[in-house]
C-alpha cells in the first residue's frame, strides 16, 4: 500500500510548494520510496512516482491504458488549443499522423540555413567581456529559431514579439492554478484568468491574420507553415484555421520553452567545466577543418550533443508529466484504480543513483557511446508514441547554437551553483555568464 502525504503538510509547504516543489517532492521520494500519494483535499489525490519502470510502462508499453491529465487536456488546452501536445485518444492520433511527416528529418534539412541565419543574427546581440543574463537572450533567440522555421517572418516581427509575450505571460498563470488547484476559483474572482483569455484571443487573431494571409498567397516559402497547409488526412481534407492554430501555439510553447531552457543551462554548465567546454571546442576546430555541409557537421558533433544530453539529463526542460489511467492496471505490486493520475518526475528519475554513477555531477561521457544504454531511465523529450515530435528540430538547433557559442567564445562565469526555477518548464534563475572571443576565429 502507497505511504501518504496528507492535506495537512501540503498547505504547510503551500508557499515553498509555489516557489518550487521539487525539494518538497525529493523529501518525499526519500521518505515514502520512488512512488507515493499526496492528498490534495476533497477526495483529490495524485500519485507521485520516479520509477523508471513504471514511467515506460505508461508512457509505452501501455500507453493506451493512459490519457494526459485535465492539468493539460483541459487547463493547458485552455490557453494553446488542442493539439499534440494536450490532445487524448483519436484525436491525438489523427493529428499525430498528419503532423508527423512535417518533422521528418529530410523534411527539416530545409530548415537550417533558416535556423542558422537566426542563430547567427540573435548570437552577435551578446557583449563582450562582461556578465550578462544569457536566459533573455535564448529565450528571444529560441522563439525566433521557431518563428522563423513556422512563417518565414520577416516583417513580422511586432507580430512575433507579442506571441512571445502573451505565451510567457499565459505559462505563469497556468502554474498558478496547477500548485495552488484550492485557489482556482479566487483567480478566476480576481480576473486573472479572465485576462490571460482575453491575451489568448489575441495571440489566436494575430495567428488567424498570418495564415490567411499565407492561404492568399502565391509565393511557396518551404518553411514549417507551408508543410503544414499541404498536409491532408486520411480524407483528403486539410486542418481548418482554428486546429491549424492550436498546433502553432503548442509548436511556439513547446519548441520555445524546452529549447531556450536547455540553451541556458548547457552554457552555464559548460561554464563551470573549462575542461569540458575547451574539449567541445577542440571537436569543433578538428571539424571545420573537413568543410563539412551544415547537416553533416550537426550530425559529426557527438561531443556537443553529448553536453547537451548531459544537460537535459540534470536539468530536464520538461521535467515532469502526468498520465491518468483509463482502466484498472497493474504494475508489479502496484494496483492501479481507473481515475488514477499519477505525475511522473523525470527530474528524479534523471538523478536516481540506481541509474546514475555520480548523478549530481555534469560529465557528458555518460553519453559518448550514444544515449541507447540509458533509453530505459533517460527521458528530455518523453518516451513512446507521444515522444515530444520535435525532438530533431530541437537538437538541430541546439548543436547550432552551441557550437557557434563555443567555437567563437570562450565561456566564464564567476558561480559554482545553478538555481532553478521550475514553472510548466524547468528554468534557470539568475543566469549570469561572460563571453570572452577567442583569438583568429569567427562564428
Amino acid at each position: 500500500m502507497l505511504q501518504t502525504v496528507s492535506f495537512f503538510e501540503v498547505l504547510k509547504n503551500a508557499g515553498n510548494i509555489l516557489r518550487n516543489p521539487l525539494p518538497f517532492h525529493k523529501r518525499n521520494f526519500e521518505k515514502h520510496g520512488d512512488t507515493f500519494r499526496v492528498n490534495l483535499g476533497f477526495g483529490n489525490s495524485v500519485v507521485f512516482t520516479r520509477d523508471a519502470g513504471l514511467a515506460k510502462h505508461m508512457l509505452q508499453q501501455q500507453h493506451r491504458n493512459y490519457h494526459k491529465s485535465p492539468l493539460q487536456s483541459k487547463e493547458l488546452a485552455r490557453y494553446i488549443g488542442e493539439g499534440l501536445l494536450t490532445a487524448n485518444g483519436d484525436k491525438w492520433l489523427k493529428q499525430r499522423r498528419l503532423i508527423q511527416p512535417a518533422f521528418h528529418k529530410k523534411k527539416l534539412e530545409m530548415l537550417i540555413s533558416t535556423m542558422q541565419l537566426v542563430i547567427e543574427q540573435e548570437l552577435q546581440k551578446i557583449p563582450n567581456d562582461q556578465s550578462i543574463a544569457i536566459y533573455p537572450l535564448m529565450s528571444d533567440l529560441a522563439f525566433k529559431v521557431v518563428a522563423a522555421s513556422l512563417f518565414s517572418y520577416k516583417g513580422i516581427d511586432n507580430e512575433i514579439q507579442r506571441l512571445q509575450e502573451i505565451t510567457e505571460k499565459a505559462q505563469k498563470t497556468l502554474i498558478k492554478e496547477i500548485r495552488q488547484p484550492y485557489k482556482k476559483i479566487w483567480y478566476y474572482l480576481n480576473g486573472t484568468v479572465r485576462r490571460a483569455l482575453k491575451d489568448t484571443k489575441e495571440a489566436r487573431a494575430i495567428l488567424h491574420q498570418l495564415i490567411e494571409e499565407r492561404r492568399k498567397s502565391e509565393e511557396h516559402y518551404d518553411d514549417l507553415l507551408d508543410m503544414l497547409l499541404q498536409a491532408r488526412y486520411d480524407d483528403g481534407t486539410d486542418m481548418d484555421n482554428d486546429q491549424l492554430i492550436d498546433e502553432i501555439l503548442i509548436l511556439f510553447t513547446a519548441g520555445h520553452e524546452t529549447t531556450s531552457n536547455a540553451l541556458t543551462f548547457t552554457p552555464m554548465l559548460l561554464a563551470q567545466h573549462q575542461d569540458i567546454q575547451e574539449k567541445l571546442f577542440e571537436e569543433q576546430s578538428a571539424l571545420k577543418k573537413e568543410s563539412l555541409g551544415a547537416m553533416e557537421h550537426i550530425k559529426k558533433s557527438e561531443f556537443t550533443a553529448s553536453c547537451i544530453e548531459e544537460a537535459m539529463r540534470l536539468y530536464p526542460p520538461a521535467y515532469f508529466s502526468d498520465r491518468v489511467a483509463i482502466a484498472d492496471d497493474r504494475y508489479n505490486e502496484l494496483h492501479i484504480k481507473k481515475g488514477t493520475t499519477i505525475l511522473i518526475s523525470f527530474f528524479e528519475i534523471h538523478r536516481h543513483l540506481n541509474h546514475w554513477d555520480n548523478p549530481e555531477e555534469f560529465n557528458p561521457d555518460r553519453f559518448s557511446d550514444t544515449a541507447k544504454k540509458h533509453a530505459d531511465y533517460y527521458f528530455p523529450f518523453g518516451a513512446g508514441p507521444r515522444m515530444c515530435i520535435g525532438s530533431n528540430f530541437a537538437m538541430y538547433e541546439m548543436i547550432m547554437v552551441i557550437n557557434s557559442l563555443v567555437s567563437k567564445y570562450q565561456i566564464k562565469t564567476n558561480t559554482n551553483t545553478i538555481a532553478i526555477q521550475p514553472l510548466i518548464t524547468l528554468k534557470p534563475k539568475g543566469s549570469q555568464l561572460s563571453f570572452h572571443p577567442r583569438v583568429n576565429v569567427s562564428i
